[in-house]
């Protein structure tokens, strides 16, 4: 068996949460490979909202194994509000939640750090979640970080000290006050307090060698889909860097996040909005200052999951989409939120970038150029409601032929239209 693959392929908030929940019941096992509660992955059904930082979007399917992965960063206790949370909601994810001994620990001071480094940055700030990723991230790829597995052993408080102790140096020396910072309406103390509770709970989870499971189920013939987070313009790598997270967003990102070989990679299914939307600072070539942009934002509730920040909108970029496909070797699209389109007369889509003289059809190294103008194609819109179409052939001309011109475009089929928030919203092609 191979490892099907669902990612995001804008600056994400994509809809993968949704997706990830309609495609579980596919699936033996749902595992996440990177990111951390930088996250949020929303599911709606039934009438009820849940959303997810750190947990797979699968967990409610009780017939389904969740993993979080070795590259997956854990918060112990936000990790701890989320399984609260549905426990209040008459689950269990205990009974199907898998964590990688291997995945990296987020401390308190991790989110101090994170936050005296944003208010260094003055202006020039990323836009960070302030939940600790990125110096996380440097901990562990500067080989001084604590991982899941290490709560069992008898030297961890002390390590703990140690590691905190030296974040705390970096943080005086910075010049940041962090005496009345508080990290989610808590004092610093009293964060650390339910951060180790967290971690003791932890040891009641079930801690695995997630590499060895992983390889282990595929052969035994075992169907596993991998969930990534943020978005491929995220990437730190390929992203518009350096406006991006910490980790690798893309499909390679599977192979380290979960211990895979590339061999055992089948279908990646890549997720983007009929529009674009980005949260924080960066490059967004795309976006819209005016009433068509706001009006996305509203009739799409482009308010950040985990920040609750409002979200910047804009049009179908086609250069990023096209990039993100080849850097994901996607097969199969999938195309959220056609709904929040319905009122607009026309629909735009950039196809190309201009620069100068020279015409960009490709994702370009600097996308901060202020030089940078998108070409758009104005197309029609199908200016009307979807509430009523429960089949692909239910669905205007208009949005057919704009599904269509990416389709052309892309050189990659749409094979999945979401229409709606609840999962039941959900065409397939």
């Amino acid at each position: 068996m191979k490892v099907d693959v669902i990612l995001g392929l804008q600056w994400g908030d994509e809809g993968k949460g949704k997706i990830v929940d309609v495609f579980t019941p596919r699936y033996d096992i749902i595992a996440r490979f990177q990111g951390g509660p930088n996250a949020g992955h929303t599911i709606i059904f039934g009438g009820k909202k849940f959303v997810l930082h750190t947990i797979p979007s699968g967990i409610f399917h009780r017939k389904t194994l969740n993993v979080i992965g070795n590259g997956v960063i854990i918060d112990p206790l936000i990790l701890f509000r989320e399984i609260d949370k549905l426990r209040e909601a008459g689950m269990e994810p205990a009974e199907n939640l898998l964590v990688s001994r291997r995945a990296h620990l987020i401390m308190p001071t991790h989110r101090l750090l994170d936050a005296a480094l944003e208010s260094e940055k003055g202006v020039s700030k990323i836009g960070s979640t302030l939940k600790g990723i990125g110096p996380t991230y440097t901990d562990k790829y500067g080989r001084n970080g604590l991982r899941v597995g290490n709560i069992f052993d008898h030297e961890f408080n002390a390590r703990y000290e140690q590691l905190k102790s030296e974040h705390l140096e970096t943080i005086r020396h910075m010049g940041f006050d962090f005496s009345e910072h508080l990290l989610d309406s808590l004092t610093f103390d009293a964060y650390e307090e339910k951060w180790f509770e967290s971690v003791k709970r932890m040891k009641d989870l079930k801690i695995i060698d997630s590499e060895i499971f992983l390889n282990s189920s595929l052969d035994e013939g075992k169907s596993v889909l991998a969930e990534g987070a943020q978005g491929t313009m995220l990437d730190v790598d390929f992203g518009s860097y350096p406006f991006v997270t910490s980790s690798n967003t893309i499909t390679a990102g599977v192979c380290s996040g979960l211990g895979i070989s590339p061999r055992r990679i089948g279908k990646v299914y890549g997720i983007f909005k009929a529009y674009c939307t980005r949260v924080g600072s960066g490059p967004f070539p795309t976006e819209l200052h005016d009433e068509v942009g706001e009006n996305m934002r509203v009739r799409g509730n482009e308010f950040g999951s985990t920040t609750g920040r409002p979200r910047r909108c804009g049009w179908m970029d086609l250069p990023a989409l096209r990039y993100s496909i080849m850097l994901n070797g996607v097969d199969s699209l999938i195309m959220m939120k056609a709904d929040v389109l319905n009122p607009f007369p026309t629909v735009n889509i950039c196809t190309d970038y201009q620069l100068g003289n020279e015409k960009l059809g490709s994702f370009p190294f600097n996308l901060s150029d202020e030089n940078l103008k998108p070409v758009y194609r104005e197309m029609e819109g199908w200016n009307s409601e979807l509430d009523a179409c429960t089949k692909v052939s239910d669905i205007p001309a208009a949005l057919a032929e704009y599904i269509k011109f990416i389709e052309d475009e892309t050189g990659v089929p749409v094979d999945i239209l979401s229409i709606g928030p609840d999962r039941l919203q959900t065409l397939e092609r």
